[in-house]
This record gives structure tokens, C-alpha cells and sequence, in this order.
């Protein structure tokens, strides 16, 4: 990764990318069910990178792609950033990094979501799609941890990100991070309850629509499968074991 100056990663963060992550026998039967539900076809292998795919909208810059390797099915994102600083910057918060790779560089946070840093670019993001009325866009991603872990997780994305903080409800939901209006996705926070044998904290993704029991309907016939309501979203899991929501997010979000 070429990074060369120094500065706030709070100044540098405004686009995610959404990495869904899944293992090779089962990346066609995730590729199908995601270009459907997304309403953007999977593209070609990246080149030089073949286990990376980009699903492709009709409008705007891709920020959802598909990485095929030992893992999964799981999400993790990719935090566009300016230079190198920003690494030194997020290992002094709590962060590891594990790895370094040309044109990436993959890291930890301090509850063990593993996140990378990439190369800043301009981007144009794309419109909700419209499916039989009702519109949807993956509007957010959500991180959630343990409940020994989760203050820390808190604590660490906004001093990484800088974004806009609101704050919601304890019992649960710790507050949102909202990027600048037209980046790709917003950050959410969940505490895990203590039925969750989670250890390490994780991430899951979020679709936001205009009807959320209409696009339900339609993610359960493409193969999609509801698990339970929440208050305001809907608990689905994909083909391969992946778990999403459907949620009352505007798809124009953030």
C-alpha cells in the first residue's frame, strides 16, 4: 500500500467497503443469492486477485464485493484512508495489524474484527434499486460484541473514524456512527446478550428499505430464510448460514 503523509484518520474516512467472505464450495450459491437480493451482477475476478469479485450496481461505484477463501460465511469491511499514518495511528488505539499485502493492509480491532485499511479514492455512490415498488440498499453495517468487549469496540471505531456519534439505547444498541451524506455505509453497535456464545466481536450487515415485510418477502424467495423480528428489522439468514437484516433504514441512508 503506497501511503506517504501523516494525518487524522478522522479527516480520511468517509467510504467502507462491504467484504462478504465465504469459503469456495459455497461462493456461486452466495454470488446468486446476494446479486439478486443487491439487484447488481457479480463482475469479474479482479485482476491479479482472483478470489475477490465486485458486485456491480447499474449506477455509481461498487462498495460490496465477494472474497473467496478460508473462512466464512462472515462480513468484514475495508476503511479507505490517505496514507500510512493511519495505520501507526489505529495500533495506538488497540488495533493489530496482521498482515501486509500490496495496496492493502489488513488489521484487528482491540474485540478482534478483523477490518484492512486501503487506498483513498472518489467515489459516487449508488442509488437504491427498486424492487416491485418497494426500494432497498445495503445501508449499514453492524458490529457486535461480547459484553466484555463491547465499550472497548465502542470506544475504538469512533476515535478511528471521527463520524457524527448518536447515541441509542444501552440496554442494547450502544449509538450509530454516521459518515459524511454520500458515503457508502453507516456503523451501528450492538451488545451481544449473554445467549450469544460470541468471544470475539463481529460484524453483520444491514439492508435498509422503504417496506421491510415486503422486502422480506422477497429475500425469503430468493432462497433467504426468516429467523425472527426485531423491533424494526427483520433477522434473516442467506443460503450458505450468513445472518442479515432487513431494517426500516432509509435505503437513501447515510
Amino acid at each position: 500500500m503506497v501511503l506517504v503523509r501523516s494525518s487524522s484518520v478522522a479527516e480520511q474516512t468517509q467510504w467502507l467497503h462491504v467484504l462478504i467472505d465465504v469459503a469456495l464450495d459455497v461462493s456461486e450459491e452466495s454470488a446468486t443469492f446476494w446479486s439478486a437480493a443487491l439487484g447488481w451482477p457479480l463482475g469479474e475476478p479482479w485482476p491479479g486477485l482472483p478470489e475477490f469479485r465486485s458486485f456491480v450496481p447499474p449506477q455509481g461505484d461498487s462498495y460490496i464485493h465477494q472474497q473467496i477463501g478460508d473462512h466464512g460465511p462472515r462480513i468484514h469491511f475495508d476503511l479507505e484512508v490517505a496514507d500510512r499514518g493511519s495505520a501507526d495511528r489505529l495500533v495506538k488505539l488497540g488495533a493489530a495489524v496482521t498482515g501486509q499485502f500490496e495496496g492493502w493492509c489488513p488489521m484487528r480491532s482491540p474485540g478482534g474484527l478483523p477490518f484492512c485499511l486501503v487506498d483513498r479514492e472518489e467515489h459516487a455512490r449508488p442509488p437504491a434499486q427498486r424492487f416491485a415498488g418497494n426500494r432497498s440498499r445495503l445501508v449499514q453495517i453492524c458490529i457486535d460484541s461480547p459484553p466484555t468487549l463491547h465499550d472497548q469496540e465502542v470506544a475504538f471505531w469512533r476515535a478511528a473514524t471521527g463520524w457524527r456519534w448518536r447515541e441509542g439505547d444501552q440496554n442494547e444498541f450502544a449509538g450509530k456512527l454516521y459518515p459524511p451524506t454520500g458515503s457508502s455505509v453507516q456503523l451501528l453497535f450492538q451488545r451481544l446478550g449473554s445467549d450469544d456464545p460470541a468471544t470475539a466481536v463481529r460484524a453483520h450487515i444491514d439492508l435498509g428499505a422503504d417496506d421491510v415485510e415486503a422486502e422480506t418477502a422477497r429475500l425469503v424467495e430468493l432462497g433467504g430464510e426468516r429467523l425472527g423480528p426485531g423491533r424494526g428489522w427483520i433477522v434473516l439468514r442467506d443460503p450458505v448460514g450468513m445472518v442479515f437484516c432487513v431494517t426500516g433504514n432509509s435505503p437513501d441512508a447515510p
